[in-house]
């Protein structure tokens, strides 16, 4: 993976957590209404649900400092291939407890195992170039 489409891969993966997260814990009503989930007024509930998506948001502008920094690529790739990959994980696991989720969340499920393999690429491809780096300044 070249440079530019890891800087790409980052920049849309972190714009989605950012966004993602942001919307989840400052609109949650609206956030999980668009999946058609209607919450129940509780102060609990929606304490359980702005924490994580502040967390999200805090990660994605994370990710998106590593599309704009080189050195901090390789950290920004590696958030991004655990936040991405950790929830689709979760969604496999909500599939084999829970049962088949909606369409929507399913599409979530995709392209949330897309971006995560796509920020691992990018991890990798950030090692080989950390490594080819270490070998032209020993050469040299």
């Amino acid at each position: 993976m070249n440079a530019l489409v890891t800087r790409l891969t980052l920049g849309i993966a972190g714009a989605l957590a950012t966004g993602i997260g942001a919307a989840i814990a400052l609109t949650p009503d609206a956030f999980y209404g668009s999946y058609g989930i209607v919450l129940p007024a509780s102060a609990d509930l929606y304490s359980e649900l702005r924490a994580p998506g502040a967390n999200l948001a805090v990660l994605g502008a994370l990710i998106i400092i590593g599309a704009i920094k080189e050195q901090w690529t390789r950290v920004s790739a590696a958030l991004g291939t655990t936040v991405f990959l950790a929830y689709a994980v979760g969604r496999l696991l909500g599939i084999a407890f829970d049962g088949v989720p909606s369409e929507a969340i399913l599409l979530a499920l995709a392209i949330e195992g897309v971006l995560g393999g796509l920020c691992a690429l990018a991890l990798r491809s950030t090692r080989r170039q950390a490594d080819w780096k270490d070998q032209a300044r020993m050469a040299g």
